[in-house]
């Protein structure tokens, strides 16, 4: 090969940042991602809600790139990791060799051992699992129109989010806004408080990895807005219908996984060692012990800093990993003559709800509507393209004012019936065939290939 040959595994933050930082490096790089498209996770979850589209944070990662020509895209899996011969396999069968391979495949849900849990209690990772959640929630809500009696509508006006993390905490309160405030109004509930939403949290206390008074801040304004706090409580075990968290049986056909993640299953084709989340350990230059010409990542690598501290698996911490792996490949530097990476830490920030959020930043600690504000300016920013900025300010204004959030749209009827993500048929449905895949022509559509039906009250 005349120029170096990077491949690159993952079109997230931090590899399409790799991608971008090579663009006038003299090598010639391969980008293989299973979608089609670059995901601003940190705004799935108002997709989840309905809050906004798929394609508001969604943008094609062929559309990004179009411009640099040093880079060609794929659309396929990594299923294994060839170091001896170096080359990736991939799930159609084509092998594809590299000079340098940096890994940025993320992560899916954790479930601590627990992986049926997932039939019930999908995570929130990609455009599939937030348009599985989005369908469903209206779906319960449909279904709750339909029943006279409040103990009749309650599993289905009940909504159990496990984890009190970022995310699990901005879901939840998301669900508690638009629930009491948009839907209970919409479908005629005769009273807002039929909508209960439940945050169960293993520690004493959400949000821990902020000072414990933004935390504090946090779960007052969940639970202004209605959200029920389980605290030092586990979830012992879960069903279609029920969750048992502690000494409390909730009945729900709503669950939301936030509770933990887990390292990509190509990080074990490797051979190297894992932590025990899976992901890989990496020396202070991104590589792997013993293999200066592969890289692992973002929240696919277990990264220790001087003092000991393992970096989070932040946005951050991808992008600046890129940034300096980009550096390395363009010199074509030596491990010897490589500098650690140095994270520099530029804080934290979470939203709970309308005019609600915390910043940590260093010494700065804002709560409130100022920090709701800068929440806001920074992820619009961040987005990626002059459309899709203005298309969220102008969704998250309108919902200001109003609360009606603009994606609350079922897409999917076949026959009388609705796709469920809950994987079986409800009520002694019989279930039929998905769709094949090539019926499935919209990424907001694509869990539909294996869902199974739900009859329509």
């Amino acid at each position: 090969m005349a120029r170096p040959h990077i491949v690159i595994v993952g079109a997230g933050f931090g590899g399409l940042t790799l991608v971008k930082a090579l663009r006038n490096a003299n090598v010639a790089i391969t980008l293989i991602d299973k979608t089609n498209h670059h995901l601003f996770q940190p705004l799935l979850y108002q997709v989840a809600m309905g809050g906004l589209s798929p394609a508001d944070i969604a943008v094609p990662i062929r559309s990004i790139l179009r411009n640099q020509s040093n880079v060609d895209v794929l659309l396929d899996e990594v299923t294994a990791v060839d170091r001896e011969r170096r080359v990736v396999h991939l799930h159609s069968g084509q092998k594809v060799p590299y000079s340098y391979l940096v890994l940025a495949p993320g992560t899916g849900p954790g479930y601590f051992g627990k992986n049926e849990w997932s039939r019930w209690a999908p995570g929130l990772k990609t455009l599939t699992d937030a348009m599985q959640i989005r369908e469903h929630m209206l779906m319960s809500f449909e279904q709750a129109a339909h029943l006279p009696t409040v103990e009749e509508r309650r599993k289905y006006l009940t909504f159990v989010v496990v984890g009190g993390g970022p995310t699990g905490v901005e879901t939840a309160g998301a669900i508690a806004e638009i629930g009491r405030k948009t839907m209970a109004y919409d479908y005629r509930l005769q009273y807002k408080d039929e909508v209960k939403v439940y945050l169960i949290e293993a520690g004493d206390r959400i949000l821990s990895s902020y000072h414990r008074d933004l935390s504090d801040t946090a779960a007052k304004d969940l639970r202004q807005i209605g959200v029920q706090l389980l605290l030092n409580t586990r979830v012992e075990r879960l069903e279609a219908n029920r969750v048992w968290a502690g000494q409390r049986e909730i009945e729900t056909v709503n669950i939301i996984w936030a509770a933990g993640n887990e390292a990509s299953p190509l990080l074990k084709t490797l051979n190297t060692p894992l932590d025990p989340q899976g992901r890989a350990i990496v020396n202070p230059d991104c590589s792997l012990p013993n293999d200066p010409t592969v890289f692992v990542i973002g929240d696919a690598a277990h990264f220790q800093d001087a003092k000991g501290n393992t970096l989070p698996g932040v946005a951050q911490t991808a992008i600046q990993q890129a940034n300096y792996v980009a550096k390395v490949i363009a010199e074509q530097r030596s491990p010897e003559w490589r500098n650690p990476f140095v994270y520099f830490d530029k804080g934290n920030m979470a939203t709970i709800g309308r005019a609600r959020a915390i910043v940590e930043a260093g010494p700065l600690r804002v709560s409130g509507f100022l920090a709701w504000a800068m929440w806001c300016f920074l992820h619009v920013f961040y987005l990626i393209g002059f459309r899709n900025r203005l298309r969220v300010m102008l969704e998250w204004i309108w919902f200001y004012f109003t609360f009606q959030p603009g994606a609350r749209v079922i897409y999917w009827r076949q026959g009388g019936k609705v796709f469920d993500r809950i994987g079986e048929a409800r009520a002694g449905d019989t279930p039929t065939p998905p769709p094949s895949p090539g019926e499935v022509m919209n990424a907001e559509t694509e869990y539909l290939a294996t869902a199974t039906p739900l009859e329509s009250r």
